[in-house]
């Protein structure tokens, strides 16, 4: 397990290949909630906002996705030719990653978590 202070940290902790697609998970993600906070939270990359949004992970062979239970039953039929459990979804290295479909699962998250704040 990769002990990190910041996100930086974090990306650089894996090889140029995996650091290109946690970049881009990232600038995917700053994009579609941009007022929400990055820290590392469970040893994951985290965005908040009126609560957790996201996290995000490198695994060995896939990056994992955490969008909350609610984001994966959102958005089943668009998860379907992926595994997923309850709040989370992998994305295998070997297929394209999905970054559209990440972005709205964090819209999809920004709406939820600041609608439950009002």
């Amino acid at each position: 397990m990769i002990h990190s202070q910041d996100i930086t940290d974090y990306i650089h902790n894996y090889p140029a290949d995996i650091q290109d697609i946690l970049t881009k998970t990232r600038e995917t993600i700053q994009a579609a909630a941009p007022d929400s906070v990055e820290k590392i939270s469970y040893q994951m990359p985290t965005y908040y906002l009126n609560g957790n949004l996201v996290h995000f992970a490198a695994a060995k062979k896939h990056l994992g996705f955490y969008p909350t239970p609610s984001a994966i039953s959102e958005f089943s039929e668009d998860l379907a030719p992926y595994k997923t459990s309850k709040g989370a979804v992998q994305f295998p290295y070997a297929k394209e990653i999905p970054y559209d479909l990440i972005s709205k699962m964090v819209t999809f998250r920004v709406k939820e978590n600041t609608a439950s704040s009002h």
